[in-house]
């Protein structure tokens, strides 16, 4: 069963709700974690819940790195930092894989430092998964979108590099035997958005190893034609980030109207389903988080606000990618590219 090292002092609601999430997965699971951080603060929490002992321990961090601090400054004066520690655990291979929902630019630059780039990957990239409305049956309710912040600006050989690393992933974790994957951009004509992508496109299509769709627009990203969805950061960080906004008007609007005239009221319970379904779609609070892909070792970076269940859920996905082999998979596509 993997090791998994779990950052239990990032994140906005740190370190409780990442102990009680790891608590419930030692309850739920054989998953061995490792708390690092704080010893008598984790201790304290772990002390209030039910657990088993056999599958928590703790490697003690004196210092943490705060939400709002500037990340490269931050590890540089923190050399005990958890999430620096909790990077060191994985690469000296005391554990299989990190958990982390602390500063994301914190996470990125420790992982940067401590692990090891896969052969022939240009540049790593960070990739949301997340629920999506389903074309047919049994396709995957789970879609995935990268990169969503791991760069700025790609060039077409890192679109198609992402492109079999998202592939890679579906196909390991999400046991589909041949994923579909879509290059985001403002149309679907080839020679939409400039030489970037026009030439990304170019060079996707001509790649058997990938089932490729083609171009998808925004209002596809929520829809079951492609399965990966690849972009560079910046534009992927702005929609993912979008998706997320969008739980918080629906439950707005639900909170207002509930406390306006019966007839509104009437009509949001006439509404309820659709609500559930657009939240449940949009809501990061029990999504597991987003792999970091293109190392040799793992991280999984969950939502600064996660609460208990999105921690567990994000152990059990690092277990699970540990598990199926996905860095594996994921040399050999890139090899494969490259030859």
């Amino acid at each position: 069963m993997p090791v998994i090292a779990v950052d239990a002092m990032g994140g906005d609601l740190a370190p409780e709700e990442i102990v009680k999430g790891v608590a419930a997965a030692s309850l739920a699971t054989a998953i061995e974690c490792v708390l690092v951080g704080d010893e008598p603060r984790i201790q304290a929490v772990l002390d209030t819940l039910s657990y088993d002992p056999a599958h928590i321990r703790i490697h003690h961090a004196a210092d943490a790195v705060g939400m709002q601090e500037p990340p490269r400054e931050a590890l540089r004066a923190k050399r005990d930092a958890s999430i620096r520690v909790g990077a060191s655990l994985v690469a000296e291979g005391q554990a299989d894989a990190l958990v982390s929902a602390g500063n994301t630019g914190a996470c990125l630059l420790a992982c940067a430092r401590e692990f090891r780039t896969i052969k022939g990957v240009r540049k790593p990239a960070l990739a949301s998964v997340y629920s999506r409305h389903t074309d047919h049956p049994g396709q995957d309710p789970l879609a995935m979108l990268l990169d969503v912040g791991a760069t700025v600006r790609c060039d077409a050989a890192d679109l198609v590099q992402f492109a079999v690393m998202g592939s890679a992933w579906a196909h390991c974790v999400s046991k589909v035997a041949r994923p579909r994957v879509g290059l985001l951009n403002m149309g679907a004509e080839p020679f939409r958005g400039g030489d970037v992508l026009a030439e990304a496109h170019e060079r996707l299509a001509a790649l058997p190893a990938i089932d490729f769709v083609g171009n998808v627009e925004g209002s596809d990203v929520a829809k079951g034609r492609a399965d990966v969805i690849v972009c560079e950061g910046l534009l992927g960080s702005v929609v993912l980030k979008f998706i997320e906004g969008i739980t918080d008007v629906v439950n707005d609007v639900a909170s207002h109207a509930v406390k306006q005239r019966f007839v509104w009221r009437l009509g949001m319970r006439l509404l309820s389903r659709g609500l559930r379904e657009v939240a449940h779609l949009t809501d990061h609070a029990t999504y597991a988080g987003a792999p970091l892909l293109g190392f040799e070792q793992l991280l999984v970076k969950a939502h600064e606000r996660s609460r208990a269940p999105a921690i567990a859920n994000a152990v059990k996905l690092a277990a699970k990618t540990v598990r199926d082999g996905v860095v594996a998979e994921i040399a050999a596509g890139i090899q494969a590219v490259r030859a």
